[in-house]
């Protein structure tokens, strides 16, 4: 008990650094008057939807944690554990959100006087999201270890924590494609409309939808990404804790606490990091982030040598452990070359834009499927390095689970950089509705650019995270089914599913289709969104007499109130299909079967995201490519048809992508929850 409160402590030191951050981003300035009108209207509309969504979250939470009490009873912890990480996600987030809301707009009044204070400022702002998803992580984690009783005389307890992994899964989903599905119509109707109808500028106060479309920014961006890690970080934890059960005969109970104790490591590392983004005179905006990447990585590095040598006593760990970490620095690579707007592929869109659309969509299309090869061969490079490097058999899953918390160890500064893109984004929204100068707008679009290469490391990073953590999520589920059947742990590898019989081929087949039935959905829920923005923009254009002239003003809260209705109306028939189909499959094909439906989810399902969000942000910084000058600059054909190559890649980058991260795992982690059931009740195939 003592151990786990002392763990507990570093994620309280990550909650006074996010008390701290708040305060350094709150005392700055907020500008001018009308700086914060524009930036106050965001935050109404951003809390705004928040409480809305709680609102509809909340029915399902209610509903499925009295479903887990009668039908887990009497194993009432996961029902409790489900409500509280529900409850903590949602709450991370709206801290989040609000510390993003606050810096924008002072993000913008900084870039009038210092761009790297502005750089600075963003990044701090960002941290609080960061710091705060991996402070709730270990806290919600260790301190229910300790009201369940989790220790060495009842290691069996360890497995009560699913439910927190579950509630926080199902937040995850509805905030990732909620926000998504908000963010993106707003944005491709404001986009549509404003660039390519009105051939108005980015953020121009004439467009009805320039405020629906920085309010997603944070909802989308933001609390999206910011539930998502959150989920990917309780779900890793809880999994490799499980797993950790196995080795308690080789570690002693340091193997169920090691996931723990390389949580608060990673949380120290944040706030270092974090500490680390400073300003500096020729340094580029990207160079002054990766330098708080690193920094982290280092300390990370050197804190793995004395968790593996002193504490697990095995120095395999340690390597296991670095590999992982590597695999997130080399996944920020490779993100940066194909999203980085002085990258070959994106100037190579962004020259393909002067033939038109087509032409567009066809060079983002081609990279983007390029961008998916690179981080999947690493990733099963490393799981099989991990693998060999604990020497193979069961004690090789054990290295596959140290690699996989050595990637999620950089979680709090790479979802810093996440916050840190819609920050500087509606900077530069707020300094072009409040009509700043010329100089201090390039500024915030250069802060942007960068912006948008962390949030496209962060959507790589979170892939490789999810496809990783699934790994150990489905080994945590075959040393659950094994121990719930009374089969040694030593024989895990003697009922490994066979890929081969004809039960395990239907249900590969099946969760293979999930992935496209999930994007399919999603991105139609964001085209039917986007349909009704642009007929509202259209009609405030047509009806409002001197709109375009500059002579009256938008209603900004009709276009908001559209994307907030339909993002919560559309977001239930994904997440519920999501929920349906691995219970479907568990209580039909049955529990092996089940395994095999959850590989089949999480292979295709990671490539296929990787491709979305990747070729998104390539489209993304081609558009913004253009717009710096090159091949004509704004208001040409050029630019137009990078426009549309952009708008097309909204609702695969931001919404469809992210979301199948969530879809991976939330699937994993409810197939533990529900375990017993499926062994107790699924069909008995012959």
């Amino acid at each position: 008990m003592n151990t786990m409160l002392l763990i507990a402590m570093a994620g309280v030191v990550a909650l006074i650094f996010v008390a701290v951050f708040y305060w350094l981003v709150s005392r700055e300035s907020p500008g001018t008057p009308r700086m914060q009108e524009i930036a106050s209207f965001i935050r109404e509309g951003a809390n705004a939807y928040l409480r809305r969504q709680f609102q509809t979250i909340s029915y399902f939470i209610v509903g499925l944690a009295a479903l887990l009490l009668i039908v887990m009873w009497p194993r009432w912890q996961i029902a409790f554990g489900f409500v509280v990480g529900a409850l903590l996600a949602q709450l991370a987030i709206f801290i989040g959100m609000n510390a993003a809301t606050r810096a924008n707009v002072r993000t913008t009044q900084a870039a009038t006087t210092s761009p790297g204070k502005a750089l600075v400022l963003a990044f701090r702002g960002g941290g609080v999201m960061g710091l705060t998803i991996v402070a709730f992580n270990l806290l919600g984690i260790a301190l229910l270890s300790v009201f369940f009783g989790v220790n060495p005389q009842h290691p069996e307890n360890v497995s009560l924590l699913v439910g927190f992994g579950f509630g926080a899964s199902l937040s995850a989903l509805f905030a990732q494609v909620g926000g998504g599905i908000y963010t993106k119509a707003a944005d491709v109707g404001a986009d549509l409309v404003g660039k390519i109808e009105a051939r108005i500028p980015e953020d121009d106060p004439r467009n009805p939808g320039v405020i629906a479309d920085l309010v997603g920014d944070n909802v989308g961006d933001v609390a999206g990404r910011g539930a998502d890690l959150f989920e990917s970080g309780s779900d890793n934890l809880v999994a490799t804790m499980i797993v950790g059960l196995a080795f308690i005969p080789q570690y002693g109970w340091a193997a169920v606490l090691f996931p723990l104790i390389s949580r608060a490591i990673g949380a120290i590392g944040a706030v270092i990091g974090v500490l680390a983004v400073r300003e500096a005179k020729g340094r580029s905006r990207i160079t002054s982030l990766n330098i708080g990447f690193f920094t982290t990585a280092i300390f990370s590095l050197l804190a793995f040598y004395a968790l593996g040598q002193w504490v697990m006593r095995d120095i395999r760990i340690f390597y296991c452990l670095s590999l992982g970490l590597a695999c997130a620095l080399g996944t920020a690579l490779i993100v940066q070359y194909y999203t980085g707007i002085d990258q070959k592929p994106v100037r190579e869109i962004a020259e393909a834009s002067q033939s038109g659309p087509a032409i567009t969509l066809m060079s983002g299309f081609s990279w983007g499927m390029e961008s998916a090869v690179l981080p999947k061969i690493m990733i099963a490079l490393a799981n099989l390095a991990a693998y060999y490097i604990m020497g193979g058999g069961i004690a090789g899953f054990f290295g596959i689970a140290a690699a996989t918390l050595g990637i999620t160890e950089m979680k709090g500064i790479i979802m810093a950089g996440d916050a840190f893109g819609p920050i500087v984004d509606n900077a530069g929204g707020i300094a072009e509705m409040a009509g700043l100068s010329q100089e201090v707008t390039e500024s915030a679009d250069v802060l942007d650019a960068a912006g948008n290469i962390t949030k496209a490391i962060t959507k790589g990073y979170s892939m490789s995270c999810a496809l990783m953590t699934s790994v150990v999520i489905l080994f945590a589920y075959l040393v659950e089914a094994t121990r719930l059947q009374g089969i040694e742990y030593t024989q895990i590898n003697d009922v490994i599913i066979n890929l081969a019989h004809p039960l395990n081929i239907a249900a590969i087949m099946i969760g293979t289709t999930i992935p496209f039935l999930f994007t399919a959905q999603t991105v139609r829920a964001v085209e039917k969104t986007a349909f009704k923005m642009i007929e509202e923009i259209r009609r405030q254009f047509r009806e409002i007499p001197g709109l375009l002239e500059g002579n009256a003003k938008p209603d900004y809260s009709r276009c908001v109130d559209i994307s907030t209705r339909n993002a919560l109306r559309e977001m239930v028939a994904p997440t519920v299909f999501g929920v349906i189909f691995p219970i479907a499959v568990g209580f039909t094909l049955g529990v092996w079967a089940l395994a095999s439906y959850l590989i089949g989810v999480k292979i295709i399902g990671a490539t296929l995201a990787m491709f979305m969000f990747n070729s998104g942000g390539a489209w993304d910084n081609a558009k913004k490519y253009i717009e710096a000058g090159h091949l004509g600059g704004k208001g040409t054909e050029t630019h137009a048809a990078s426009v549309i190559g952009d708008t097309f890649g909204d609702p695969l980058k931001d919404v469809a992508g992210p979301s199948l991260h969530i879809l991976i795992k939330l699937q994993n982690i409810l197939a533990i929850n529900l375990l017993p059931l499926f062994i107790a009740y699924s069909i008995k195939w012959p």
